[in-house]
């Protein structure tokens, strides 16, 4: 999320900066149906869905066709920033919900969800109403997480997914393990497992020592990053034909780790990123670490373009 970055960036351009980075339509899909949903998740936006285990967790689905974009939040970050925006006029407002946010534009023209993963909090500083799991966590059980609450919806593929910051661990991985529902993928200012090898030893070692120190028994999502680029590295080799886009910060941000500048590691890691997925890269996105909520046209139209190949694909 945004506001916390990898843990999150603050919420207002001042402080952009991440304190850490979680360092994510051919006729079909209509509305969710009944079945394990439960009520709304109580503030309007979205249901809690049953995915087994006596674990809940908020899924806000919009619109209708195919594929179906999901939408993957960063680290402690909940579905809402998806759906707000912050305007450049009145920055010091924060975000706030707007027509033009990634999955209200993105509704318009496709199935769009988007969902609370355990530890996450809103916007406003609420914590949201998935069941809460232990801490930490890693890319593979977020990708399980996924899966069985796609299925418990009743949502079906093939699925775009779009990850930022931490989430496009998830979504990458998603990805590559699941090539038959996957469709396409889309990263956001996305943690990149090559960062391992582009921070210093001594950035990434302070890294993930702050990134332990976060949760301080709240119950908050905490990533195991280490864990999470061993999954990946185990990974099959993303599809070569995968409709792919890397959205990039271009206002620099810092880590603020380990001594000496963290943004040259994190351009670096980002186009070898763009280079593992065979991705579209792009770097003017006259935005820091959060993107989705500074320029979240510039995100949908990424999306879409993932979305007219992928549909082009399958007419073939």
């Amino acid at each position: 999320m945004w506001a916390r970055g990898p843990v999150r960036a603050r919420r207002v351009p001042a402080a952009l900066v991440a304190l850490a980075v979680s360092c994510a339509m051919l006729a079909g899909a209509g509305p969710v149906a009944a079945g394990p949903v439960a009520a709304d998740g109580g503030d309007g936006s979205g249901r809690l869905v049953d995915i087994g285990d006596g674990r809940r967790v908020l899924l806000d689905c919009r619109g209708s066709g195919s594929p179906t974009v999901v939408l993957v939040s960063g680290a402690q970050g909940a579905s809402d920033e998806w759906t707000h925006v912050v305007d450049a006029a009145h920055p010091e407002a924060g975000p706030k919900p707007d027509a033009s946010a990634v999955l209200t534009t993105l509704a318009r023209s496709t199935r769009v969800c988007a969902y609370d993963r355990p530890g996450t909090t809103r916007l406003d500083g609420t914590p949201n109403r998935s069941t809460r799991t232990p801490s930490p966590t890693t890319a593979a059980a977020g990708v399980r997480d996924l899966r069985a609450l796609l299925a418990a919806a009743g949502e079906h593929p093939p699925n775009v997914l779009v990850g930022a910051s931490w989430g496009a661990m998830i979504a990458s991985l998603f990805a590559v393990t699941t090539p038959a529902r996957t469709a396409g993928v889309v990263t956001v200012d996305g943690a990149s497992p090559f960062l391992k090898d582009t921070l210093t030893p001594a950035q990434w070692s302070a890294w993930m020592d702050r990134i332990r120190a976060a949760d301080q028994g709240k119950g908050l999502e905490a990533p195991d990053y280490p864990a999470a680029v061993r999954e990946v590295e185990g990974a099959p080799a993303p599809p070569r034909d995968l409709p792919a886009v890397v959205l990039t910060s271009d206002h620099p941000w810092d880590l603020g780790v380990g001594g000496g500048s963290t943004w040259p590691a994190w351009l670096a890691a980002q186009r070898r990123l763009a280079g593992e997925l065979r991705a579209r890269h792009v770097t003017d996105t006259d935005s820091g670490h959060g993107i989705a909520v500074e320029q979240p046209q510039l995100v949908a139209e990424a999306v879409r373009g993932v979305l007219d190949r992928a549909r082009a694909a399958q007419q073939r």
